[in-house]
């Protein structure tokens, strides 16, 4: 076999990129959990300083500082020794509320590492994983990654985007959040609108949990969480039905659109928010595209088909939701309202 040297070098440059941010997981994790990232979004520091600051140890700050350089992640400035976050870098590993988590997507990558046995065995035999199986860090990784996007575009794009929801809204309406989570979007929205109401629904309990001491802790007083699935909850006469990030992991997602239907006031409107994904494999070979397969493969793949259901996949693509939510589950229209860099929002009308 003759290989042409161009190609090889050109693949093994993009790997060990890839290798490098592979191994460097755990030390973006590390930075965030120990205050390096927020004490260099402050200011620069030399590696003594910046370990006297956080409380750790500078020999092992040295070497981190040297990865997370060598990898973008940090600024270092040769003649003064010193490293620090420029703005850009700061919004994404050091401020919660920045345009993209990154130190949260970064726990989820974690997650997936907890569990390759499964993963493993799944790929032998079929079979699917449930949501809470996986290990903690997925739920909060999950929960930090998509804020960053709620906080950047939910209230001032997406939600404006629907026809005449704001109004609704900001008179008071009722609304539900299917599949909540830690009730990040349901906070988001039940702070910007106090004269309506918002009921959280998700059938992993401890999420729920989570979601009724993050409304607390936030002082929302008009949301409420309900441990239960897409299709079993009780509530009728929304004016708005939301599913974040999660229509295509469901094991009945034609089931949980049709339940939503149901659900909803003859004007209602149902915002299906998906991942970022055009309607053919070609169309999703990009680096969005290559996050989103890796996280299907091994969350939304597994979660579906532990139900027995379609497993739809992260990409699915707006062609088969509309499939689900048009055609199957009887809605009247469906139409891309919005999109971001990492989703697209379609706006279903009964």
């Amino acid at each position: 076999m003759t290989l042409n040297a161009e190609r090889l070098n050109t693949f093994l440059g993009k790997a060990v990129g890839d290798l490098g941010a592979a191994f460097s997981a755990v030390l973006v994790v590390l930075g965030d959990e120990l205050g390096l990232y927020k004490a260099l979004a402050r200011e620069a520091h030399t590696p003594a300083a910046l370990a006297a600051r956080t409380g750790t140890s500078e020999r092992y700050v040295r070497e981190w500082l040297g990865n997370q350089a060598a990898g973008g992640y940090v600024d270092f400035d040769a003649a003064s020794g010193t490293y620090r976050l420029n703005d850009e870098q700061a919004a994404c590993l050091a401020d919660p509320a920045g345009p993209v988590d990154l130190a949260g997507a970064y726990e989820i990558a974690l997650a997936l590492f907890h569990t390759y046995p499964r993963v493993r065995d799944n790929f032998r035999s079929g079979e699917g994983m449930e949501w809470g199986d996986h290990h903690p860090c997925l739920f909060h990784g999950v929960e930090r990654f998509f804020r960053g996007g709620y906080h950047m575009h939910l209230l001032g794009e997406w939600l404006p985007a629907l026809d005449g929801v704001v109004e609704k809204l900001s008179r008071g309406g009722k609304v539900a959040d299917i599949g909540c989570g830690h009730g990040a979007s349901t906070v988001l929205m039940a702070k910007a609108y106090p004269a309506s109401h918002f009921i959280g629904y998700d059938y992993h309990g401890p999420s729920i949990d989570v979601a009724r001491e993050r409304a607390a802790a936030a002082g929302v007083t008009n949301a409420s969480f309900e441990q239960a699935d897409a299709s079993g909850y009780t509530g009728r006469d929304f004016d708005l039905i939301a599913f974040f990030d999660c229509l295509h992991d469901m094991g009945d997602p034609t089931g949980a659109a049709r339940h939503a239907r149901g659900a909803l006031k003859d004007d209602g409107t149902c915002m299906i928010v998906e991942p970022f994904a055009g309607n053919t494999t070609a169309d999703n070979l990009n680096p969005v595209g290559r996050v989103y397969y890796a996280a299907s493969s091994m969350i939304c793949v597994p979660v579906s088909l532990a139900r027995q259901g379609p497993a739809l996949g992260a990409q699915a693509g707006e062609a088969r939701l509309r499939e689900v939510v048009v055609d199957a589950a009887g809605f009247r229209s469906l139409r891309r309202a919005a999109e971001s860099p990492f989703n697209i929002v379609l706006e279903a009308r009964p």
